[in-house]
């Protein structure tokens, strides 16, 4: 399993957690599966997430664990396309949970915190990027 970050300044987190809405992890949960269009953007701030990629086939290519702060479903939110990776938390994880248009008013009210977002963005290209030199 790689571990990295794609962990958000506390001012971006700040910004997202005011128009989030908490979501109940007293149990382990799926908050997204890849493939599935996105609808929102999840906030991590404690627990201990897996973040899976399978091939076409079904089989586990890649697998991550990030720390505090990370934005989960980041790409597919500002891509405005499908999940590329399943997002798995364990029981007793604080996640949050931003919907697209709430995410969408946010940063047009904000614009500031766009380089916050490319930063975060920036830190997963170089992950996956590293997993696959690895490959």
């Amino acid at each position: 399993m790689l571990q990295d970050s794609f962990t958000a300044n506390r001012e971006l987190i700040q910004a997202l957690e005011q128009k989030s809405l908490p979501i109940d992890c007293r149990e382990a949960r799926t908050l997204f599966v890849q493939g599935e269009s996105c609808n929102g953007l999840y906030i991590l701030l404690s627990g201990e997430p897996a973040l899976l990629m399978r091939s076409p086939s079904g089989r586990t290519v890649m697998c991550l664990s990030v720390g505090s702060g990370s934005l989960l479903g980041l790409p597919a939110l500002v891509g405005r396309e499908k999940y590329t990776l399943t997002a798995m938390v364990r029981s007793g994880s604080k996640i949050r949970y931003m919907s697209r248009e709430e995410f969408e008013n946010l940063i047009q009210a904000e614009p500031s915190l766009y380089p916050s977002l490319l930063t975060v963005l920036a830190s997963e290209v170089r992950l996956a990027r590293r997993a696959l030199s690895k490959a």
